[in-house]
This record gives structure tokens, sequence and C-alpha cells, in this order.
């Protein structure tokens, strides 16, 4: 579920009293004479105005004073500014209390970002008391009028049964509603849910499609598994050339799983051309991140001297943090490289795996 701070929004209000064809300066000292007369709205506009550098350097403390006297005055976009301000401390001391205060009074007159804020305060202990009750109420207010975030989170709620009993339709419900706003990670968990039938009837392809709107957008997961989509003929036509596309997209962006893979490929020229040295970059990329499978294939290019020199030393090395953590076929091949290797180099071998398993083990400090 996202853990991020709360949203920061802020808007000019309309007014009559800017005038289109002011310059920038005349439309501040209009705003600003018309906030010291008492104009709710300039006040507003004021706040905005120093709150964004726009036509005034910024100046934090000079927005939270314009948002509380606008606030005071019940409000809801000005105490929602204003909650969000203590909340980080920006033009006022960081404060949770009287965040979610303000906040509280702006969801109440149904602000939805001040709903969600208020929510993920409730959920995170912030301010408020710790309240699951309190969390999934804003939630489920603010996402009622469309909030993505708030959509997003319930659905993680329900899917997890987190907070609320697991209910994988009212999960598949809630993503869909952050999914259709452009959420990829909605789109992304709409697209496990078809492909494995959860919450929806199983469609490989609705979840291919779904996969694929959140593959557009970069999410490396959609990527690779729409990748193995089109590697299996599942939803789509069986299109290799197009499984590896995916796959090095997700790859480029440090994906485990699809690195591995497009070495596969390269390494069998599916989809690519069949290239040694390729497969070798590949798996070394996911095996320094700890794939085993990755780890083993890597020690067999070494030993046969594919794509890389033949280095029976590196071979074994791989081969031993792969066997290390299960791999049978590792364990088989280090056993059978160890009988043509003399003392010093299973003795320097050794050594190397131990500096292996430091560095790409399940241990290492990165993971």
């Amino acid at each position: 579920m996202s853990n991020c701070k709360p949203l920061k929004f802020r808007v000019l209000l309309l007014s009559l009293l800017l005038i289109v064809s002011a310059t920038m300066a005349d439309e501040f000292e209009i705003t600003r004479k018309a906030a010291e007369q008492g104009d709710a709205v300039a006040q507003f506009n004021l706040g905005v105005m120093y709150d964004n550098g726009e036509v005034v350097p910024e100046d934090d403390a000079e927005a939270a004073h314009w948002f509380r006297v606008v606030a005071e005055q019940g409000y809801a976009a000005a105490q929602y500014n204003l909650g969000i301000m203590y909340f980080n401390g920006e033009g006022v001391p960081e404060d949770y209390a009287k965040a979610a205060r303000w906040l509280r009074m702006a969801a109440e007159q149904g602000h939805a970002r001040a709903q969600f804020n208020l929510g993920l305060m409730h959920a995170n202990g912030e301010g408020v008391p710790e309240d699951d009750t309190e969390a999934v109420r804003w939630y489920r207010r603010a996402a009622e009028q469309g909030v993505v975030r708030a959509q997003f989170n319930l659905g993680v709620m329900y899917d997890n049964g987190e907070r609320v009993p697991e209910d994988d339709a009212e999960a598949a419900r809630w993503y869909r509603r952050a999914a259709e706003q452009g959420d990829a990670v909605a789109q992304f968990n709409l697209g496990y849910m078809y492909a494995k039938g959860e919450g929806v009837p199983e469609d490989d392809a609705e979840a291919a499609r779904w996969y694929r709107m959140a593959a557009e957008q970069g999410d490396a997961g959609a990527q690779y598994n729409l990748g193995n989509m089109y590697l299996k003929g599942e939803g789509l036509p069986e299109d290799d050339a197009e499984a590896a596309r995916w796959y090095r997209m997700a790859a480029e962006q440090g994906y485990t799983a699809a690195q591995y893979n497009l070495g596969l490929m390269y390494r069998k020229g599916e989809g690519l051309p069949e290239d040694d040295a390729e497969a070798v970059r590949w798996y070394r990329m996911a095996a320094e991140q700890g794939h085993v499978s990755a780890q083993n294939n890597l020690g067999l290019m070494c030993d046969y001297g594919e794509g890389v020199p033949e280095d029976d030393v590196q071979a074994y090395a791989w081969y031993s943090i792969a066997a290390a953590q299960g791999n049978e076929s590792a364990k088989e091949n280090k056993e059978k490289i160890a009988k043509g290797m003399t003392r010093a180099q299973i003795a320097e071998a050794q050594k190397l795996s131990r500096e292996f398993w430091e560095s790409y083990g399940p241990d290492r400090e990165d993971k």
C-alpha cells in the first residue's frame, strides 16, 4: 500500500478581481489589496502566489499566514493546504496533530484529497491514533470521488486482507477504478488478477490488455509478464521477437527475471540472433542480483568458454553459490568441474566463491 507523503495541491480560485490583461505586478497588487480588505478569494489566491512563487518570491510563511486566514473562515481548500503545510513543516513547524486537525475540517466538507490524506494518517498513526476503521472510511470517501491513490490503496487492502476482510472481487473493483484513470500499478495488479482468475474470471486476453497499459507506462513487472505471454502464446499470438522486446525493456530497468530470460533467448537464438557474448552479459546482470539459475548458467558459460574465455575458477565459483542456494544442476556441475581442477585452483575458486556469496548471495547488503 502506498505510504507516500500527502498530496500537495494548490490552484488559484477564480476571482473577478483579477483582470486578465493586467501585468503580473498589477495582478499581485490587486490581489494583495483585496486580501487586506477581507476578500476571501483574494486571500486564498495570495497564499497560492506565495506558496508557488508566482508573481512574488516563494515564501512558505506568508503562504501559511494567508491560508490560515481563509481556513478560519471555513474554506476547505485553504484548510487542506494549511494541513499539508503542517504535515511537511512548510512555513510552520512540522506538527502532525495540527495537520490532521485542518485536514479533518476540509475532509468533513467533502475535500477529496483531504479525505485521502486523513485516511493515510490514520493508517500510519501520524497525528491521530492508528485506526484501521477510520483509514478505510476516509479512503473510501476519497476513492468514491475519484482519488486514484485512495482507490489503489483500497484495492491493496482488499487484495491482502489488510484492515478489511480479504475480498478479491472488491480488490479488482477498486484496482479497475484506479487503472481506468491510468495508474500503472493498478493496471498491473488488475492484469495479474485476470491472469490468475482472482476476483474476476480468468482471462489471458484481458490480463494482456492491462499488462500492456502498464508496460507502456514503463512498469517493469508488466513488461516482463507481457514478454512471458508472448513467449507462451497466452492471450496473445506466440511471438518470440515481441517477447524479447518486452523482456529487454524490463531488463534495462534492472528486472532480474527479464535479464535472465533475455540471456536465455540470446543463448538459444529465440526471437534474437544467437549471441553467446550477449547471453553472458545478461546472465551476469541477473546473477549479480542474486538470480540462482543465472548464476548456474553463467558458470556453464565460463565452464565451456561460450561467450567468455574458458575459466574453471570462475565457473566453480558461480556453480558454488548457486548450489548453496539449492540449485541441483549447479551442485552436479560443481562436482563435475572439480574433478579436473588442481588443489590450488579449487582453493582459489573457493575464495572467489566466498567473495561472490558476500556480493551476490541471498544475504548481500543491497538486497
